[in-house]
């Protein structure tokens, strides 16, 4: 299974107890970065979002076939409280829990049923080992989801053409993309960005950030920019765990090729996961 698939059943399966993050990512034996990553890039959702959209949409079944206790219902899907379940409640669909078990409908309600992850479509890439020292980097920085990374291409088009001229000293022309660690929503902060020769204050929207000297695993993505998702699903889903690879809780780089075009979005990039542990790799 892969590590989605995996964290899927874990969800599924423990429907009434008590799961956070950690302990599931504790299950699927990765770190919580690793998990938030595998599970996002393959599903969309952020972990801890699905398993509480999954738990009130069976809270919700139950309702509307007329479970006489509301608070028992709260208490099975890990809410302590009734204020607690009803606020989540309305927050996810709108309405009550009162109301929904006195109409005895779910007409109304968008519930959310069990994932079907969709087979990969990138083979399963094999990573190399690499060394990277420091980097320097001023970029123009965003928050981002797994269900909105849509705003990425827009980003680096306004990175490119109203803020790459004006950056001083930069070390190489081509741009570096930055995935920040997600969070325990799956929220995260993507930058466009280049690498500079020494510490500055950019003005803003811009930011400066150092990258420290660490091992990474360097994957290839060659087919065009717009699937670099389907690459992404099978690093963390199945390349990782089959080289015995621990992903660290740090930045993920993109490195675009020489050839890579930004106007045609062909030429292929490298992507580069940070590790835990010291590793032997070349230097770069």
């Amino acid at each position: 299974m892969s590590i989605a698939d995996t964290a899927l059943w874990v969800i599924e399966r423990n429907s009434s107890q008590e799961l956070t993050l950690g302990s599931i990512a504790a299950a699927c034996k990765v770190s919580r970065s690793h998990l938030a990553n595998a599970f996002g890039t393959a599903s969309g959702w952020p972990v801890m979002k699905y398993l509480r959209a999954r738990r009130l949409s069976e809270a919700a079944r139950q309702l509307a076939g007329g479970a006489p206790d509301i608070l028992s219902v709260a208490l099975e899907f890990g809410y302590g409280s009734h204020e607690a379940f009803t606020r989540a409640f309305r927050d996810q669909f709108g309405t009550t829990p009162e109301e929904v078990r006195n109409g005895g409908s779910l007409d109304r309600l968008e519930l959310v049923a069990p994932l079907r992850l969709r087979d990969g479509r990138a083979r399963t890439p094999i990573p190399a080992l690499r060394q990277l020292g420091k980097r320097r980097l001023v970029g123009l920085s965003a928050p981002c989801s797994y269900e909105a990374t849509i705003g990425i291409p827009a980003q680096w088009q306004a990175f490119m053409s109203e803020h790459y001229e004006a950056i001083a000293d930069k070390v190489q022309m081509m741009p570096i993309g930055i995935c920040r660690a997600p969070d325990e929503d799956g929220s995260f902060e993507y930058m466009c960005a280049v690498e500079v020769k020494s510490a500055a204050s950019p003005r803003k929207p811009l930011a400066y950030l150092e990258i420290e000297p660490r091992t990474y695993a360097v994957f290839e993505h060659a087919g065009h920019v717009s699937t670099i998702f389907d690459t992404y699903t099978a690093i963390w889903n199945e390349a990782l765990p089959a080289a015995g690879l621990n992903a660290a809780n740090g930045p993920v780089l993109e490195f675009h090729n020489d050839a890579f075009d930004p106007d045609t979005g062909l030429g292929g990039l490298t992507i580069w996961i940070p590790l835990d542990g010291d590793r032997n790799g070349s230097a770069t």
